[in-house]
């Protein structure tokens, strides 16, 4: 800390409504214990009736400590405001009246506001109980703005600067229970210097009464939120252009964007392997909501009569077959298939899979053609109906690999992000992979010096570079079963582009994913000092 040249004071605020006074003392003292000392605690009583809450706060005696008691009840939006107008501190931190934050709290906001000057900041964290014990950490990814329309995965520990909350119009009441999803979504409009610090600096109290015990304590919170999102996305999208509905799990919302119906080319290369492809393809014609696709199968050396007796068979209008008669090459199959495409998003699709949602194909479409969205990819599972993708990591098992692979589909989390949650990723599989027309007219097709894998991975981290976002969106569910139609064997060279181009995140970690979390299990799991 003696080597730090910015040592903002950061005000943070508590607001408090009949709160226990032995949880707003340990709240209080966990921030008289913060190793970086440049602070206050800025609290707004709502109008508390209990007795011992407002006992203990008129008992505080600390210079550090600002107090204003409300004549009356006005709720957390309106006293969260009113601690904010005491504050003096350009960084404001939200700490609720039962919570507590780690020693070193602070010292790591500052610590990363010496590094770089951020607008918004958060942290991962954990539950702790009503006997102190601590549990089920979440560890979050980097700023992932999908995500965040999903769920409030933000969470604690946030700090963001005090003439932002100003400029948005601080917290709002009609979204009392979610007010700060509303904050965070309104704030990240304004600015994307959004900073994830990857270490646990906030524990949320279980009690009957919060939702970190019983998510349905506050139904009210979950109705908020998608009131807040619906507006934000607005704002963003411009009206009627997108809107989000409830998901199946509370606190979970499923975004939407609306789209003029364009043209959708799936792209399927295959080599003979007619009893896959043949139900891959009835399962796109007969499944597929979507009105206006293509399907263009690209026949690499076919020899077998039975398929070609299949290709002469085929009359559907939506079906093409063009030849690439030379050596397999993954990229160059794909690429042979868009200049053969006449559709405005790409859809490149295995022989060994099968469609299970009827929307998997409009879900793919809408975000592909988003603006600002590199590659869409879909939760891809196995005949046992365990996951075979949700996402690729990279660094996983020494390269990329799949997290959550033969995991059941279930939604949780902890210790990472519920694998039933859409969700920014670094890259998706090429099993299943939406790209624009436009988005490819950007950074260019796939690169054919790869031969058999790597390459989706690659065109991912290229739209990385050029500013866009990859989606992953579990509600796009197709079954995957995992190369069949081919060997395992991968050659050299593919090993030694994967080197070249994962490099800088081999080094510096998958920022989707979190540097606690190990590398060495497909099962999101603490790396216990890998």
């Amino acid at each position: 800390m003696e080597k730090f040249t910015y040592r903002p004071l950061i005000s943070i605020i508590i607001p408090v409504y009949n709160v226990e006074p032995k949880w707003l003392e340990i709240a209080i003292n966990s921030v008289k214990e913060q190793l970086y000392s440049f602070w206050e605690i800025c609290i707004v009583d709502d109008s508390s009736d209990n007795i011992n809450t407002i006992k203990y706060l008129e008992g505080i005696d600390d210079p550090r400590i600002k107090i204003k008691t409300l004549k009356i009840n006005s709720g957390i939006s309106s006293a969260s405001n009113e601690a904010v107008s005491l504050a003096e501190g350009e960084y404001i931190a939200l700490l609720d009246n039962d919570d507590e934050i780690t020693r070193d709290a602070l010292y790591q906001v500052v610590k990363s506001l010496n590094q770089e000057k951020s607008d918004i900041l958060y942290s991962d964290e954990d539950k702790v109980d009503e006997y102190g014990k601590k549990k089920c950490p979440l560890h979050k990814p980097d700023w992932s703005p999908d995500l965040l329309r999903s769920q409030m995965y933000i969470g604690h520990f946030l700090v963001f600067k005090r003439e932002l909350f100003h400029e948005v119009g601080g917290f709002r009441t009609e979204f009392n229970g979610s007010q700060d999803y509303d904050l965070v979504l309104r704030m990240s409009e304004r600015s994307s210097k959004i900073h994830h610090i990857p270490k646990v600096l906030y524990s949320w109290r279980e009690l009957e009464t919060s939702t970190a015990l019983n998510p349905y304590s506050k139904p009210y919170a979950h109705t908020a939120g998608l009131a807040a999102l619906n507006e934000h996305l607005v704002r963003v999208f411009g009206e009627g252009n997108a809107y989000a509905t409830e998901d199946e799990h509370l606190f979970v919302y499923d975004s939407r964007y609306k789209i003029k119906t364009i043209k959708a080319s799936i792209i399927i290369p295959t080599k003979d392997k007619i009893e896959l492809l043949e139900p891959c393809v009835s399962s796109i014609i007969q499944k597929t909501k979507y009105p206006d696709y293509e399907i263009i199968i690209v026949n690499n050396n076919s020899v077998e009569q039975e398929t070609l007796d299949w290709f002469k068979q085929q009359n559907d209008k939506n079906v093409k077959i063009i030849d690439a008669n030379y050596d397999f090459n993954w990229s160059k199959l794909n690429n042979h298939g868009i200049k053969e495409a006449s559709g405005e998003v790409f859809i490149f699709l295995n022989n060994d899979t099968v469609v299970i949602k009827e929307d998997w194909l409009q879900r793919l479409v809408e975000k592909a053609q988003r603006d600002d969205v590199g590659t869409v990819g879909g939760l891809l599972l196995y005949e046992d109906k365990t996951i075979q993708h949700a996402g690729v990591v990279i660094g996983l098992g020494g390269w990329a690999d799949h997290i959550f692979k033969s995991m059941a589909p279930n939604h949780f989390g902890s210790p990472f992000i519920s694998p039933m949650v859409t969700r920014n990723v670094i890259a998706s599989t090429g099993a299943c992979l939406a790209i624009s027309k436009k988005t490819l007219d950007k950074i260019g097709l796939f690169n054919e010096d790869f031969i058999i894998c790597g390459s989706d991975v690659e065109i991912s981290l290229r739209a990385l570079q050029h500013n866009l976002v990859n989606i992953y969106d579990p509600h796009v569910r197709l079954y995957h079963l995992e190369s069949k139609s081919r060997s395992s064997y991968i050659p050299p060279i593919d090993f030694e582009l994967s080197a070249l181009f994962y490099g800088p995140y081999l080094k510096s970690g998958d920022p989707y994913f979190n540097k606690n979390l190990s590398l060495n299990s497909l099962v999101p799991k603490l790396s216990q000092g890998e």
